[in-house]
């Protein structure tokens, strides 16, 4: 037989081996030895199914098929794979030693508890892996894999009061069969156990298979006393990726993640502009130490209170997971922007006229405790429509836990982002070259009052489109030009504020050119924001999705909406990048957005089948239409490398190369 060139082998396997699939965890041992069911030999079988069932053969047994209440017994899920081929190992963090290969099927078994039967699935006892050298399309690397037979052992027990009769437990595997040339199809067994439950007392004589012996029976007891099977939460950002269990100290390290993901909070378009206002009011304080610490515990026990809120909401709301979905209701998006409008009013001296009566009742002031618990509340419900790197995971792990759990973690991501407020109130040094009165003070609140109604602007027009717009048709974007006059009067206002109250050139050419900078820049979001852009987009309904799957395109998928400014800047700064915008425009690929300004059920119900419920989130599918990559925070390179996977490109284009014309 003719022999193919290595650069096709290398092509073939990197066009079929980009499948990506979201998996259930579960706990490791060793099977060395599996004497009763012998050695997959000779041939491939011949072609059944057309996917990966064709190679592998799968069984379940019971290690008793008479049993009494309150029993253990152990099911043993078999997989019979055919030499050479292969699987990949199970869901969750690849074993010491192996490359990492992110579209890989992994395989995933699920059960389905019976009548008075619990099904022990989190400590499940998976086969050993073994380690081959496979070429994927990046050259020859060591992976792990499943081979041969590849039991899995799966402890239950019978309920102490469970009646007499016959019982069942339906199990579902889920696997990829590869070999070191291509892949098969991914595919899934529906297997049934079946035993009977006999009356306690009844005299049971047990002669199980030896493939048993191979079970660690010591898991009973731990079951039994109560611990706890791993629980691992993964994060990705960018390159880097880790995980944790959540089990004792691992639950403190989690809690340490959150609060490093809502000090990084601060530093996300959403918050990084009011932080400038937030020193000014410590410093206006800052010749009394004490007031000053006050005042600062004040501003970050509003943060924590709202944070706190937040997980109450998600603990007792029936269906409420994340505060993105506050933002798909327009009217509290316009109930955000109203808030911050009032702020900013009181910010530019406004409240000695008179205004309605129940403005009055939020008092503005930085320098009293209950102004400072009212603008800490202010940037944490600024920060919702952003999510930190590292924060996302951290509380979608949460909204499944109990409602102690679920506060724990929110008062954590509080506390991070109220941190740095706290350090500049103990050391109020930090702020004593900000103006605390004066012409020059007056100027630095004016122009942050007037970028405060810039946002306000934002809000309330990103929640008008909100009500306007009916899925899937784009949301009207002409409100980034108030959003652009607001920013503009900003920076027009510093200009000439400072060639008024300064004579000297140094100060009014850094001064005045800080504003002439925020006028240029709003120029500029004010057109682009408003363009079409660069890409042509299809905007979701699932039967378009359908469509591009169906034409066997790669699917680049961006869920996005009006009132995320994370969405945007990763739009403007990673997607609109002219090479990656001409990769997204290219043959056989779709990009499909996933606007979610107003409240589009199906575009929620298509992120959550992605195990997400914050965004921004862009999803990279295969031809097969597997998930190839995921991420929430993203460079172009990572878009290009997705994108090259996916459609089995030997070697993705380079950033550089691509961005020019």
């Amino acid at each position: 037989m003719t022999m193919l060139p290595n650069r096709w082998l290398s092509f073939l396997v990197a066009l079929a081996v980009v499948f990506g699939v979201t998996a259930a965890r579960a706990h490791s041992a060793q099977t060395p030895g599996l004497p009763s069911f012998g050695r997959p030999s000779g041939p491939p079988a011949a072609a059944r199914f057309n996917d990966s069932r064709d190679q592998v053969s799968a069984k379940v047994y019971l290690s008793a098929t008479d049993v009494t209440p309150g029993a253990d017994v152990v099911a043993a899920v078999v997989l019979n794979i055919n030499s050479p081929w292969h699987m990949w190992p199970r869901a969750g963090p690849w074993p010491k030693g192996s490359a990492q290969f992110e579209g890989a099927v992994r395989t995933e078994l699920t059960s389905i508890n019976g009548l008075g039967v619990v099904v022990h699935s989190d400590f499940a006892q998976w086969p050993e892996t073994h380690f081959a050298m496979i070429d994927i399309g990046d050259g020859p690397q060591n992976f792990a894999i499943y081979e041969g037979l590849a039991p899995v052992f799966v402890p239950i027990t019978i309920a102490s009061d469970a009646a007499p009769g016959q019982r069942s437990i339906k199990f579902s595997v889920s696997f990829q069969t590869c070999d070191e040339r291509t892949c098969l199809q991914p595919a899934t067994y529906e297997l049934t156990a079946e035993f009977n439950v006999v009356g306690a007392g009844t005299s049971v004589s047990r002669t199980p298979d030896p493939i048993f012996k191979q079970f660690d029976a010591a898991v009973f007891a731990k079951i039994r006393s109560g611990e706890k099977a791993p629980q691992l939460v993964e994060f990705n950002v960018l390159q880097w990726s880790f995980s944790i269990d959540t089990r004792g100290a691992g639950f403190v390290a989690l809690l340490l993640v959150a609060a490093v993901g809502g000090f990084l909070l601060n530093l996300t378009p959403c918050v990084l502009p009011v932080i400038p206002l937030k020193i000014m009011g410590l410093s206006s304080a800052a010749g009394t130490r004490r007031r000053t610490l006050i005042l600062g515990a004040f501003m970050s026990l509003g943060v924590i209170a709202f944070w706190m809120s937040l997980g109450i909401a998600v603990s007792s709301i029936k269906g409420f997971t994340s505060a993105n979905q506050l933002f798909q209701y327009p009217w509290f998006v316009i109930f955000v922007g109203v808030f911050i409008a009032t702020m900013a009013v009181g910010l530019l001296g406004f409240f000695n006229v008179g205004l309605p009566q129940w403005i009055y009742m939020i008092n503005p002031k930085q320098e009293s405790a209950p102004g400072a618990f009212g603008f800490g509340i202010m940037t944490a419900i600024l920060s919702t429509p952003c999510t930190a790197p590292l924060m996302g995971a951290a509380i979608a792990w949460a909204a499944t836990q109990s409602t102690t759990t679920v506060l724990a973690v929110f008062a954590a991501v509080g506390i991070g982002m109220a941190i740095p407020y706290l350090v500049l109130a103990a050391f109020p040094q930090l702020t004593a070259k900000m103006p605390k009165s004066g012409p020059a003070s007056d100027v630095i609140k004016q122009v942050m009052a007037l970028l405060l109604l810039a946002a306000a602007a934002y809000f309330i027009g990103a929640g008008l489109s909100g009500l306007m717009v009916t899925p899937p048709d784009p949301p009207s974007k002409l409100f980034w030009w108030f959003v652009a006059a607001a920013a503009c009067s900003a920076g027009g206002w510093l200009v000439v504020r400072t060639v008024q109250i300064t004579p000297k050139l140094g100060r009014r050419a850094m001064f005045g050119g800080l504003g002439l900078a925020i006028i240029a820049l709003s120029l500029f979001v004010g057109f682009s924001q408003s363009a079409k852009g660069p890409i042509v987009w299809t905007y979701y309904t699932p039967d378009r999705l359908a469509i591009a799957k169906g034409r066997g395109d790669v699917v680049v998928i961006d869920f996005t909406a009006e009132w995320c400014l994370n969405c945007k800047v990763l739009e403007a700064t990673v997607l609109n990048q002219p090479g990656v915008a001409r990769e997204l425009n290219g043959k056989n690929v779709t990009a499909i957005k996933v606007d979610l300004t107003g409240n589009n059920g199906p575009g929620n119900e298509l992120l959550k089948s992605f195990d997400r419920i914050t965004i921004p989130l862009l999803v990279v599918l295969d031809s097969q239409g597997n998930v190839v990559f995921k991420s929430d925070t993203y460079g172009p390179q990572q878009v290009l490398d997705a994108i090259a996977k996916a459609r089995g490109d030997a070697a993705p284009p380079a950033v550089a190369m691509l961005g020019q014309s």
